[in-house]
Formats: C-alpha cells, structure tokens, sequence
C-alpha cells in the first residue's frame, strides 16, 4: 500500500536550512579598437609586428581593421572572482571580400581564490605593467614576454611561484635540412616552473623571475633555464621608462615567435630586451619611442622593431594616436643549412581610435 504525504510548500521551507546568500557583483570592461595601417617593405604585411615574418618582394598595403576590439567580464563573489576575456585577432574565419566577419578567441579564462590563481592568464614570467603604450598591438613583441597560457599560481607577499601548461615549440634533427621535423608534444609531462620576485613603490616596479623547463620529454629531454627583468620606472612627472632584459633558454616565452625553443634538436639560447620611454607634453597628450630586439644563438635569428607615436585623449574614454615605425629581419645563415638566409625590413604608419569600456 502506497502512502501519499503532502504537505504544505510554505511549511517544508520553514524546516530546510537557509541557504547563505552572497551578493555577486559583476564588471564589464574592455574597449573597441579601430585600426588604419600602412606598411611598405620587403616584410610581408602583418596586422601587427610580431617576432616572426616572411620575406617577399617590395610591396605596399593599407589595411583597416577593427578585430583588436575586446570585451571581458569580472565576477567577484566574496574571496572568490573570476575573469573572461575575447577579442577577434588571428581569426581565419573573416575576409575583407563582403562582410569582414571575424570569430572571438579567449585571451583569459581565470578564477582567483585568496592567494591563488587557476586558469588561463598572463604566464607569472609577464609583467604587463612594463608593456609601452603603442599603436601597433603589443608594441616592440620582438623583445617582450609575451605569453598567456593555462597555469596555477600561489602568491604571498613580494613572492609568486606557478606551474604553467608545458609545451616544447621547435624541430628535431631532420635528415635534409630543408625540411622541417617539428618536435613531438604529446609527451609534453612536466610542468614549466616560474618563481618572481616583485618591489614596488612611489618610483615604480621592478620584477625578477626565473623559469625551469624540461622539454622534448620523448627525444632529447633537455632541462631549460632562463632569466627575466622587467621596470616601470617613474621619471620626471607624468613620464616613465619601462624595459625587460631577457636571456636563456626561454624559447616561446619572449619575443612572440622569434626564437624557439629547441632548434635540430638543439635548446636555443635567446637574448632579448625591450626600452620604452613615455613622455607627457600635456595631462592628456603623451609620446612613446620604443625598441625591441631579439636574437638567438642556434637558429641565428636577429629581429628588431622601432616605434614612436603620439597619442591624446578627446574624451576620458577616446583616445586617438598615430604611429611611425621600422621592423627588420636580420638573421644570419643556419650552420646546418646550405640556403641563403633572407633578410629585409619594412615602415608602417597606423592611426587608431579606441574607446574604453
């Protein structure tokens, strides 16, 4: 015989516990970014100058563009935030020929509870306070770290240990050296280490970091190890001067794809630094001539980019600039290869319009 008890719903909630309710505040920011760029050179046209680039014949284009626009969302709820962030560079789903439709790609995905951080971010190697504010996205990415991956990091005081997502970016010894053996990372096991120690005051910051890497596990297995320094550094007023020095066997965590990590089966030495000076002629007009260099030891790559702008604010959250610059390969010959190394350098102009969120 079954049993049927009902019972009134108000009197069930009067027995069950109340549920703790924690207020959650939500924030939205980002900016929409719109882009005119001119470049003219033997350096095949880029969206933005990176540590990469291929040589062709002299050629001018003029590109506008507004997929550096991005948006993000922060939740915070107690001890306890999260952050998302998108933007639309490096999709390959638009084209320029009708509706120039370009597809997002997450840039952060993180949670933030007390002292630690889980999630896709800024790699503990970057100290983003010291990036020059530029025109061209990123500015001199040639001599900066530059990298967001997926990582779990602890911080206490002045100190922050992580251990981030492992991957061995370069080549195995091949048997014709025009041919490319990329390396294997599917046994990719071990996490990279970073420790950063960071000092900050009315002068500035300044931050020192080291990494730790085991790469091509399978192969090689070869132990890593590199050193950063990066300042913001306040001048006169307004002004300032940002730098990172950079050297080891940092392979993909500097320079934006001009140094790898392992090079025919060999772990590359890269040394790179970046120098930005920002000057305010008045509270809302401000200048900044930057450089970045990088160059390493076994691919013989030697990349350079050199800037200076002049940005100004209409409104509190408009903003417009033009820049002037110079980007030059300069590699030299591979010591296994029989080809001619190319080299080649190329100008751009580029105005931008960006309104903060």
């Amino acid at each position: 015989m079954n049993i049927k008890i009902s019972l009134p719903l108000t009197l069930l909630l009067t027995f069950l516990p109340t549920p703790t309710v924690i207020a959650t505040e939500y924030e939205l920011g980002g900016f929409i970014k719109t882009n005119a760029r001119y470049v003219d050179g033997t350096i095949a046209f880029q969206p933005s100058w990176n540590g990469d680039g291929s040589i062709q014949d002299e050629a001018k284009r003029t590109q506008f563009g507004a997929q550096e626009s991005r948006f993000n969302l922060k939740l915070t709820q107690g001890d306890v935030s999260g952050f998302v962030e998108i933007d639309f560079v490096g999709s390959s789903q638009g084209n320029p020929v009708i509706s120039n439709s370009y597809s997002p790609r997450v840039r952060h995905a993180m949670i933030q509870y007390e002292a630690f951080t889980a999630g896709q971010t800024w790699s503990t190697l970057v100290n983003t306070s010291t990036f020059a504010e530029t025109a061209d996205l990123g500015g001199p990415l040639v001599g900066q770290a530059m990298v967001r991956q997926a990582l779990l990091r602890y911080q206490t005081g002045h100190w922050q240990v992580a251990l981030e997502n492992p991957y061995t970016y370069g080549t195995q010894v091949s048997n014709s050296p025009e041919q490319t053996n990329w390396i294997e990372t599917s046994n990719d096991y071990v996490p990279d280490a970073i420790i950063r120690y960071d000092q900050q005051g009315h002068w500035g910051n300044v931050s020192l970091s080291g990494l730790v890497r085991y790469l091509d596990p399978s192969e090689t297995a070869q132990l890593g190890l590199g050193g950063s320094l990066a300042a913001k550094i306040n001048t006169f007023g307004k002004d300032d001067l940002r730098l990172q020095l950079h050297y080891g066997n940092l392979g993909r965590y500097v320079g934006t794809d001009a140094a790898k990590d392992i090079i025919q089966g060999e772990i590359e030495t890269t040394s790179s630094a970046m120098l930005a000076y920002r000057h305010f002629w008045s509270e809302t007009t401000r200048s900044t001539i930057f450089y970045g260099h990088t160059r390493t030891q076994v691919e013989q790559t030697d990349r350079s980019h050199f800037g200076v702008n002049l940005f100004t604010n209409l409104t509190p959250a408009l903003k417009v600039g033009v820049e002037l610059g110079h980007y030059q390969i300069s590699d030299n010959q591979y010591s296994w290869s029989n080809t001619q190394t190319q080299t080649g350098q190329s100008h751009y102009a580029q105005f931008t319009l960006q309104f903060h969120i």
